[in-house]
């Protein structure tokens, strides 16, 4: 069995290779365990598959699984911990943002008794204000309106121990956000902080609107409070208007003030149609995750694997039993 399982959800990254592997392939080797590094090719556009089939051909340590097309980092993180017989799990990216150097740090925990060792971003100065401002704010809300309780300025950077990573695959669902997945299977945990660097190269492929539409899958995945609120709203709406009825009808009779005219019903109509757009728009979220469910189409299809042996998808390794340190 092998000790210790590095996953790589890869996508352009052909300009950050060699430093990656560079950097991450002596830190490994100083561990004195077995380890072996999965690099998950999301349908990259350019070589990133070809450099990595030749670092696979110089060190059998590297295992490629290659995706038909682009089906998203969740994807192939779900893939990488599918395929990987580590004891320990550690995704990684390969931008080197999160430091391989603290991986003996992560090891030291796990032989210490926590099933999971997370990275805490504690210097985040690399980060633009406005990201690291709308990461708070997201994560603020999730934690608020969500079960589990996503660590802050935290992410898939950790360690997870094999028991773990069984437990995650025992969650089928299509749409994953895999920091509350990591969060909601609970066991012990613990943080190891460090400094969040600048990309070693290339450019990331996640724009403002990508992390909007992230930030709105995982609060749909693990929430139905979005859904709740609106029924509040409307009952808080209804009594309202209620409330004006009777007032307009009392200044009538008492007063023989006129009801309001156009303005005022043009503004009424358009701020309740606005809300009841809104509204469908929640529920047309929760509608389209009901929908992938119930295709059952599969996470991600698997065009080609190196050094690599076929594997069900999202069928964990029950067999194995990891030793403890």
């Amino acid at each position: 069995m092998i000790d210790i399982s590095i996953i790589v959800p890869m996508h352009n990254e052909a300009v950050a290779m060699q430093t990656f592997f560079a950097t991450l392939l002596p830190i490994l080797d100083s561990l004195k365990r077995s380890y072996e590094i999965l690099c998950i090719d999301d349908g990259s556009k350019d070589n990133t598959l070809q450099l990595l089939k030749d670092c696979s051909t110089t060190n059998p340590c590297i295992k490629i699984i290659s995706f038909s097309r682009n089906f998203g980092k969740e994807s192939a993180l779900t893939a990488g911990l599918q395929y990987a017989s580590g004891a320990v799990v550690i995704p990684i990216d390969a931008d080197l943002q999160d430091p391989p150097e603290i991986i003996p740090a992560f090891i030291e925990k796990w032989e210490a008794g926590y099933d999971v060792v997370y990275g805490i971003r504690q210097d985040r100065s690399s980060d633009s204000w406005l990201k690291k401002t709308t990461a708070q704010l997201f994560y603020g809300l999730f934690n608020r309106i969500t079960p589990p309780e996503v660590q802050l300025d935290s992410g898939d950077y950790r360690l997870m121990t094999r028991r773990v990573v069984e437990a995650v695959l025992l969650l089928p669902e299509r749409d994953r956000f895999m920091k509350g997945i990591f969060s909601w299977v609970g066991f012990s945990s613990i943080g190891v902080p460090y400094s969040r660097q600048k990309r070693c190269a290339g450019q990331t492929s996640w724009n403002y609107f990508n992390l909007l539409n992230f930030a709105i899958s995982g609060i749909c995945s693990f929430s139905t409070i979005p859904l709740r609120f609106w029924s509040y709203l409307g009952v808080f709406m209804s009594f309202a208007a209620l409330l004006y009825a009777v007032f307009v009808a009392f200044k009538k009779i008492f007063y023989g003030d006129p009801v309001p005219g156009y303005p005022s019903m043009m503004v009424t109509i358009l701020f309740m149609g606005g809300i009841q757009l809104l509204s469908l728009g929640i529920i047309g979220e929760y509608l389209g995750r009901l929908s992938k469910e119930i295709k059952q189409r599969p996470l991600f299809i698997v065009s080609e694997l190196v050094n690599l042996s076929p594997r069900s998808p999202l069928s964990p390794p029950q067999d194995r039993q990891p030793p403890r340190p």
